[in-house]
């Protein structure tokens, strides 16, 4: 499953960078017998009130502020049990940073703040973006705080591969055509997952989301604070669920934006989600052939024969890459250019900016500008290094579920489902979802539902074209938590706020500034 993207969700040129969600290509985790429709019964228990005194150590700790080097931003190491089932073995260093409020007006505690992934760093989407950019008034009242999941970023990040064997990772056909390329398929699988296991073998059983919502809870305690307050993205929507069904009763302000469903097992989210891609794409296709621009369609051209357009498209590239420009001498391949339009899904203001990469390759031969969105997607640098997001987002989703897919077979025979949720991504989702299977530990987590029985209201916040969470998601976990308060964006893109909407901005601000909810189900476009 690929969810990642926060704040404006997108990746377009300058502002990819600076946010998250990850829900693609080296990212789908599973569900142990492949099950496609059910889900979950059981419910998330919350944990004992009262701290144990094993982690009283943990509770207890004072952080050391010191200068990031990012004027307005202090950060420092949090230390964390690495198995909370035996608190007093090896430890793992947090690293989190926080600017202080600012004022006027009087403090609110902390705000916690999480871009998704699993993998996305909270410190750099805090420094970028959240510290500076969330409204005045939040950051006047509040101390905006992050700190990276263990795993991510500067949190003793998962290692797996070189730049240049990621380079080849991300260039493998997954939409292979015979047993060839099927095998090579499944290879660059397994030697992903023997570097992750050979890299990271002392974190890799112990990066679920249950333990990283259990050292947020130890950062509450720390900071000061009797509740948490949280906004969190796509997958930060999960990571802030859990912490409420966990702790329902410290649960404060939390803010869920492109929720993801805890309940669903993992085919049936890697399913969701490409019927998500692919009313996104429809979005994309119905706004392209009514430009100048599009090379998919002129005016009239239906969405399905845009999409036949782009698999064709596709379809050359397997057969024969284009030239991209690159340094490293990389060419556009049929999987890179994929990854590319996925990129551009996340966000619509991404939109004029696929028209052109795309014009470039099909009309130009040039295939600069889709490697651009793909290299952003993947968080590779210039100087041809990789981020540890695909790592840390891997070795998350394989623990938090079992594997959607065991097998190759199991891929063939699903297909037919992929394909009817997505006639251009559903084929290269299906296969993209077999990484799991060949990962060195086992699943840790099942879907569960969660409720969180007693927590402060709750506002999960979803949006009706969004690529990434399907909408249905939102809904789903707004009727579990006993306290949910839907709220509703009718648009594109990958989460809400911060997004141009001045309804879903007034409604979450006042929720943060004052603790008023919206009325359940209220909509905004």
């Amino acid at each position: 499953m690929h969810t990642r993207r926060s704040h404006r969700g997108s990746r377009t040129a300058a502002t990819l960078l600076a946010s998250l969600a990850l829900l693609v290509s080296a990212c789908s985790s599973g569900s142990a017998t492949g099950s496609s429709s059910s889900a979950a019964d059981a419910a998330l228990a919350a944990l004992p009130q009262a701290t144990p005194k094993a982690l009283a150590p943990y509770y207890g700790q004072k952080l050391s502020w010191r200068s990031c080097g990012v004027p307005g931003f202090q950060c420092a190491t949090l230390r964390a049990p690495l198995d909370y089932a035996a608190p007093d073995g090896s430890e793992v260093r947090l690293a989190v940073a926080r600017k202080k409020a600012t004022g006027p007006g009087a403090k609110l505690g902390s705000l916690l703040v999480n871009p998704g992934g699993p993998g996305g760093s909270a410190v750099d989407y805090l420094q970028s973006y959240a510290g500076v950019g969330y409204p005045a008034e939040i950051r006047a009242r509040y101390d905006m705080v992050a700190v990276d999941p263990r795993g991510v970023a500067r949190s003793e990040p998962v290692e797996c591969l070189s730049g240049r064997e990621m380079d080849r990772y991300t260039q493998t056909d997954v939409t292979p055509d015979d047993k060839k390329e099927r095998d090579a398929l499944v290879a660059s699988y397994k030697k992903y997952a023997e570097g992750c296991g050979a890299q990271s073998p002392r974190l890799l059983r112990h990066v679920s989301t249950v333990e990283a919502a259990r050292d947020m809870d130890i950062l509450r305690a720390v900071l000061g604070d009797k509740k948490l307050n949280y906004v969190g993205a796509s997958y930060g929507t999960f990571l802030g669920a859990t912490y409420a069904g966990l702790f329902p009763e410290r649960s404060g302000r939390l803010v869920l934006d492109g929720a993801m469903d805890p309940s669903l097992p993992a085919r049936r989210l890697n399913l969701d989600q490409t019927a998500g891609f692919e009313t996104a794409f429809r979005a994309f296709a119905k706004d392209c052939v009514r430009q100048s621009d599009c090379s998919l369609g002129g005016k009239g051209t239906k969405p399905e024969q845009v999409g036949r357009n782009l698999k064709g498209f596709f379809a050359r590239l397997d057969a024969r890459p284009v030239p991209a420009g690159d340094a490293d001498g990389r060419r556009l391949t049929e999987s890179l250019a994929t990854t590319g339009v996925i990129a551009a899904m996340y966000d619509e203001s991404a939109w004029p900016q696929l028209r052109e990469s795309l014009t470039s390759a099909m009309r130009e031969n040039d295939g600069a500008g889709l490697l651009v969105l793909s290299d952003s997607y993947y968080e590779r640098e210039a100087d041809g290094r990789y981020t540890n997001l695909m790592f840390a987002n891997t070795a998350v989703n394989c623990l938090d579920l079992p594997a959607a897919f065991d097998t190759p077979e199991q891929v063939s025979e699903a297909l037919p489902a992929f394909e009817k949720a997505s006639p251009v991504f559903g084929e290269g989702f299906a296969w993209s979802a077999l990484n799991c299977a060949y990962w060195p530990v086992a699943a840790t987590g099942e879907p569960h539902r969660i409720e969180a029985d007693g927590a402060a209201p709750i506002v999960v916040v979803g949006t009706t074209r969004d690529p990434a969470t399907p909408y249905r998601w939102a809904q789903s976990l707004s009727g579990q938590l006993s306290s949910a308060r839907l709220l509703t964006y009718d648009g594109d893109g990958h989460t809400a706020y911060g997004r141009g909407s001045a309804c879903i901005d007034r409604t979450i601000d006042a929720y943060l500034l004052r603790g008023t909810p919206p009325t359940d189900k209220k909509r905004c476009s």
